[in-house]
């Protein structure tokens, strides 16, 4: 029996590395395609950044990716730049953040950075992130290092992958989700991923973009 299964665990190991390997090829083209025709929209959106809250523009955020690794997430800065003094200073902002890791209607966002946020634009320089392999268009979302205390269970989980540009709860609701439907749509893509689940998601990410529903 043993030699009868064997060589269909080898096909199965092989099938499930010929699908990463496929996964990582087209991050890394999507990737080079998210940057090249993201690059006018990005520039606009600096100049406007810098016209209305000055400099810096890019925000490095801290984020934890696959097996744990801190890295980096790049991002068009959204943010007064007190942002954090002005979240260290209230208490119960602090603890909503560390809870959910988002303040409802954050008063650090700036005027720019609301519209940014809408439209996601934000986030278009992540496609470095992409790259570089640090993210994958689609898969759980970049968490904040404090998050990893709020997964329980589910943290070696989510370790295991990479997280994502997009992902399913981005285009089931974004920020209408509560945080508990939030980290179960991540687990049952990690449970159930494909590339077909993948390029469903990537399919509904530009309606859910222009939509608009559930932006912060």
């Amino acid at each position: 029996m043993a030699q009868a299964i064997a060589p269909a665990s080898r096909v199965a190991r092989s099938g499930i590395q010929a699908a990463v390997a496929t996964k990582r090829a087209v991050d890394v083209a999507g990737g080079l395609l998210l940057l090249l025709v993201g690059i006018p929209v990005v520039l606009v959106a600096s100049v406007a950044i810098l016209v209305d809250d000055g400099w810096p523009i890019i925000y490095k955020s801290p984020r934890i990716g696959r097996e744990g690794r801190h890295f980096p997430a790049y991002k068009l800065r959204t943010m007064r730049t007190d942002a954090q003094e002005v979240l260290s200073a209230n208490p119960r902002m602090m603890e909503t953040f560390r809870r959910i890791a988002k303040v409802p209607n954050d008063p650090r966002v700036t005027r720019v950075g609301s519209v940014l946020r809408r439209l996601s634009v934000d986030e278009l320089p992540q496609a470095l992130n992409v790259i570089r392999g640090h993210m994958s268009l689609v898969g759980p979302r970049p968490s904040l290092p404090h998050e990893l205390d709020n997964w329980g269970p589910f943290a070696e989980q989510r370790l295991r992958v990479k997280p994502g540009l997009t992902g399913l709860w981005q285009v089931s609701g974004r920020s209408l989700l509560s945080y508990e439907e939030r980290l179960r749509l991540d687990a049952h893509y990690i449970a159930n991923w494909t590339l077909s689940l993948d390029l469903k998601i990537l399919l509904k990410t530009l309606p859910a973009v222009l939509s608009g529903r559930g932006a912060t």
